[in-house]
C-alpha cells in the first residue's frame, strides 16, 4: 500500500468517527418498550362466618402474580353499611379495582361498586349477586338445597336491640367447610365473624353488576347457598365467565385457592 493510500483510509476513517459524533446516540438504541398499564388492586371481601384469613391461600397466588391485594375487614352489619365501609376503600385506591366477594360478601360488592368509575371487574365467590329489593335469606329459600338454619346457634342480643348470628362450632366443619382439613375448618369454627341478623334481611339496591362485568365462581357441594342459586343468579348477571368446582364447598377460597386465584386473573386481565 502507497503512502497515499493510506493517507485516503485515514482521511476515510477520521470522517466515519466525525459523522458518528454527529449523529445522537438515541438514534442507534432500540426503541423503547411501551410502559405497561398498572395492574389493578384486588380487593377482597369476605361473607358471614368467615373473616379475611379465609383469603389466605387467594392472597399468596395474587402476590405471585404481582397483583396488589388488599383483604377487607367487612363489618358485617348490613349491605348498605358494609358496602359503605368498602367503597372507602375502593375510593382509597388509585387505578383500576377488581372487587372479590364471597357468599354475603357479594352483596356488599355489588353495592359498594355503584358509583366507582374504578371498579373494572366483580368477582362472585360462592356468593350472592341479588338484585334490587332481593334479600340474602330470599335468595337461599329460592332454590332447595341449603342446611344453613338448623346450624346456627341461638341468637346472640346486642345492645341496639339487634342479634348476630354464629354458626355452631361443631356443626360449621361439614355445613361451611366440608372439604377443608377438619384441624383448620375447627379453627375456622373459632375464628368465624358473627353477622347481624338484620344484614341477611336487609333488601339490596341498584345492583352494580348491571353494568359491571361480572365473574362467578362456586363449588357443587355448597350447603349454605344452593348450587342452583348461584348458577341463577351469574345467568341472570349475565357472567362473562362462570366456574363451577366439583366437589368444592361454601368456602371453595379456601379449600380450593388456586381455582379461585386464576378465576381473579382473568378477572383483572379482561
Amino acid at each position: 500500500m502507497t503512502k497515499f493510500s493510506r493517507r485516503i483510509g485515514m482521511a476515510l476513517i477520521a470522517g466515519a468517527v466525525g459523522l458518528a459524533a454527529l449523529v445522537p446516540l438515541q438514534s442507534f438504541a432500540q426503541p423503547a418498550a411501551a410502559a405497561q398499564p398498572p395492574k389493578p388492586t384486588v380487593v377482597l371481601v369476605h361473607g358471614a362466618f368467615a373473616d379475611s384469613s379465609s383469603w389466605d391461600g387467594v392472597v399468596r397466588g395474587l402476590q405471585a402474580r404481582h397483583y396488589p391485594v388488599i383483604a377487607a375487614a367487612n363489618p358485617l352489619r348490613g349491605p348498605k353499611f358494609d358496602a359503605a365501609a368498602v367503597a372507602s376503600i375502593v375510593d382509597s385506591v388509585k387505578g383500576p379495582v377488581v372487587l372479590v366477594g364471597h357468599s354475603y360478601g357479594g352483596s356488599v360488592i355489588s353495592a359498594a361498586a355503584s358509583g366507582k368509575a374504578n371498579v373494572k371487574a366483580l368477582v362472585f365467590v360462592a356468593a350472592f349477586a341479588p338484585e334490587a329489593g332481593e334479600t340474602a335469606i330470599g335468595l337461599t329459600g329460592k332454590f332447595p338445597g341449603s342446611t344453613l338454619g338448623p346450624t346456627l346457634a341461638p341468637a346472640v342480643p346486642l345492645a341496639d336491640g339487634g342479634k348476630d348470628l354464629y354458626i355452631q362450632q361443631d356443626k360449621f366443619p361439614a355445613q361451611f367447610a366440608a372439604d377443608v382439613p377438619l384441624g383448620k375448618a375447627r379453627l375456622m369454627a373459632v375464628g368465624q365473624r358473627p353477622i347481624a341478623e338484620a344484614a341477611l334481611n336487609e333488601p339490596a339496591e341498584a345492583p352494580a353488576w348491571k353494568s359491571v362485568p361480572s365473574w362467578f365462581v362456586y363449588g357443587d357441594r355448597d350447603r349454605n347457598i344452593p348450587p342452583a342459586a348461584m348458577a341463577f343468579m351469574a345467568e341472570r348477571a349475565k357472567a362473562v365467565k362462570t366456574v363451577v368446582v366439583k366437589g368444592a364447598s361454601h368456602v371453595v377460597m379456601t379449600s380450593q385457592p388456586d381455582a379461585v386465584t386464576k378465576v381473579i386473573a382473568e378477572a383483572a386481565a379482561h
